[in-house]
């Protein structure tokens, strides 16, 4: 008699189950009222899972820019809720608004929005005195930032001796040295060249791969077939979105 085991589905370890970091519910963003009335946003439910590494794309108009605002707390709905590692900051005052986008969100742009006249350095260490990170650790912080996206010999200098490119890594720096559950990008990449843009992709990618969620609004559609996931929104509202959970 044979003393194998059949291996049935009861025995097998159950999946570990995503947790959401992102959940919008019933979102509503309405402009004007009566005749001129503009829902910017029409009932919009979506969840993007810890981890992931997402890009938002749509028409110009389709709701997906101001998506991203309310997803990086720099707007509020009009109706709805909007948990962010399971807090509703659509309920919250204006001042813990500031503190949640300062301590869980970072922020990169098309334009890198850099101080010139401060370096590299001095660009990342900025946001970390906003978030009351002590004196003596802000260095060490913005150092690791940098050799993190490949500038550690650049650190002393101002963004008009960096590339277009250098300074979007700057940027990128800046954006992580609080340490974020989530880094928001809109249109990354659309200022640079298509090397400096798989650079920059290259860079998300090995962020993600730490456990950084990743969004990133783009027209590029060969930019977000990078991604693992593409949310697709139209007439403000997602008509596309394929989680693999």
């Amino acid at each position: 008699m044979s003393n194998t085991i059949a291996i049935t589905d009861s025995l097998l370890p159950n999946p570990v189950p995503k947790s959401s970091i992102i959940r919008l519910e019933n979102i509503f963003k309405i402009y004007g009222s009566g005749e001129t009335e503009v829902k910017a946003l029409n009932n919009v439910n979506l969840t993007i899972y810890e981890g992931e590494y997402c890009s938002i794309m749509g028409p110009s108009g389709s709701g997906k820019s101001t998506a991203m605002n309310i997803i990086g707390c720099l707007d509020r709905p009009t109706t709805g809720h909007y948990y962010l590692d399971n807090i509703d900051v659509a309920q919250v005052d204006d001042q813990s608004l500031a503190h949640i986008r300062n301590k869980k969100l970072g922020f990169v742009f098309q334009q890198f929005h850099l101080l010139p006249q401060l370096t590299a350095l001095e660009n990342v260490i900025l946001p970390m005195i906003y978030a009351n990170v002590n004196f003596a650790e802000r260095r060490d912080r913005a150092t690791e930032a940098l050799t993190r996206v490949g500038l550690a010999n650049r650190l002393n200098n101002k963004p008009t001796q960096l590339s277009g490119g250098q300074q979007q890594r700057v940027a990128i720096a800046r954006a992580i040295v609080n340490r974020p559950v989530v880094l928001l990008a809109d249109e990354p990449t659309g200022a640079l060249d298509s090397r400096t843009t798989q650079e920059v992709l290259d860079i998300f990618g090995n962020l993600n791969a730490t456990g950084i969620t990743v969004v990133m609004v783009t027209h590029e559609p060969e930019v977000a077939r990078q991604t693992q996931r593409i949310i697709w929104f139209r007439d403000g509202q997602v008509v596309d979105s394929n989680p693999d959970f």
